[in-house]
């Protein structure tokens, strides 16, 4: 059973960490378990994967009314989590994070099932911290864990990764052709993540005459929310070089073409980074639960391999940032190197071996 959710984050590593475990095992069974009404309810059954849905959902900020019912989510999870686990009988459990992930644990370990624990962030979560004390193992991508976890249970894997999205050798042309570009201007791509990022959208729309004015190609992935509010903002410059897109589903050759991105700072995200090396401006989510991308960003940033800049400057600063780093020829490959050390490669493999160790012993 593979648990959590919620986000591109959570859902793209249990899938890749379900591949591995069926390359290696053919006959294996998996049953994912999300939340209802989240996104990981569409992309696993469309990896070709079963899923089961709990009731459970996040604490809403400011409203009251919205949380009113989140003791009860929380009970009919627990309740339904220990159905799913006794009719499943599963040999592991493994939780990647997410809503989902810390009630369907919790009942595996009540219930003598082995558990994994993938830890994505560099500073994990109260529920993660709390599941460590009886899991049997825990996969972390950051060193210095032992701070958080029992040092005897922790492996250093990396986050798993879409292996295609960071094979990038050769498709330089493609990319360019793909998305529209020209040869022999910056290429800039902005990313949100799947859902989107609001501080990072206003400051890329308040930037871009600046970026129009200076010769900058853009991609600029809104997210659904904020689309509509690009697109005619791009209209309204004329801009023709910058290329607004809801989603892009082709990240490498997006990162293929990239002089320098703009990003957030979620587990995958700066995995992804690692791996293919490229320069990036990072843009913690400010409300991330306990912070945690600012921790993932300073992991980097602390190493000279990316730029911190705050969501509440991004209006004010990301313009002149952009534009001073990307014209910068040497602090680019000073960040590339960096960064570069910085990769772990073939982390789902990793974890598929443990999961399997685990289901066997």
């Amino acid at each position: 059973m593979i648990s959590g959710g919620g986000t591109g984050g959570h859902i793209f590593p249990a899938l890749a960490i379900a591949q591995a475990v069926r390359e290696r095992e053919a006959g294996t069974r998996f049953l994912f378990v999300g939340a209802e009404g989240k996104m990981e309810m569409e992309k696993v059954p469309a990896a070709g994967f079963a899923i089961e849905g709990l009731p459970i959902r996040g604490f809403q900020r400011g409203s009251f009314l919205k949380n009113v019912g989140l003791p009860w989510r929380l009970v009919r999870s627990m309740i339904k989590a220990r159905q799913l686990v006794k009719s499943f009988k599963p040999h592991v459990a493994v939780g990647v994070g997410g809503y989902a992930s810390g009630p369907l644990l919790a009942a595996a370990q009540r219930m003598g099932v082995p558990t994994l624990i993938q830890e994505q962030n560099s500073f994990p979560g109260k529920t993660n911290i709390h599941l460590a004390k009886r899991a049997d193992r825990i996969c972390v991508a950051y060193a210095g864990m032992e701070k958080y976890f029992p040092k005897d249970k922790i492996l250093l894997t990396g986050n798993p990764v879409r292996t295609e999205t960071v094979k990038l050798t050769g498709k330089h042309p493609r990319g360019m052709e793909h998305f529209g570009l020209r040869e022999g201007a910056h290429v800039l791509f902005i990313t949100g993540g799947s859902l989107g990022a609001r501080g990072i959208n206003r400051g890329v729309e308040a930037s871009l005459a600046h970026w129009q004015a200076a010769g900058l190609q853009v991609i600029w992935q809104t997210g659904t929310p904020y689309f509509k509010q690009a697109k005619e903002a791009v209209e309204k410059l004329g801009y023709a070089d910058c290329k607004v897109m809801e989603f892009v589903d082709r990240m490498d050759l997006a990162y293929a073409v990239a002089d320098l991105v703009v990003a957030r700072a979620g587990a995958i995200s700066v995995s992804e980074l690692c791996l293919v090396q490229k320069p990036a401006i990072l843009v913690p989510l400010p409300t991330a639960a306990e912070d945690h991308q600012t921790h993932n960003a300073r992991a980097l940033t602390d190493r000279g391999a990316a730029i911190l800049l705050k969501d509440d400057e991004a209006v004010a600063k990301l313009g002149s940032t952009v534009t001073e780093l990307i014209s910068d020829t040497n602090a680019l490959e000073r960040l590339r190197l960096a960064i570069a050390g910085m990769g772990t490669h073939n982390a789902a493999e990793a974890i598929a071996a443990e999961v399997i160790r685990l289901a066997r012993a």
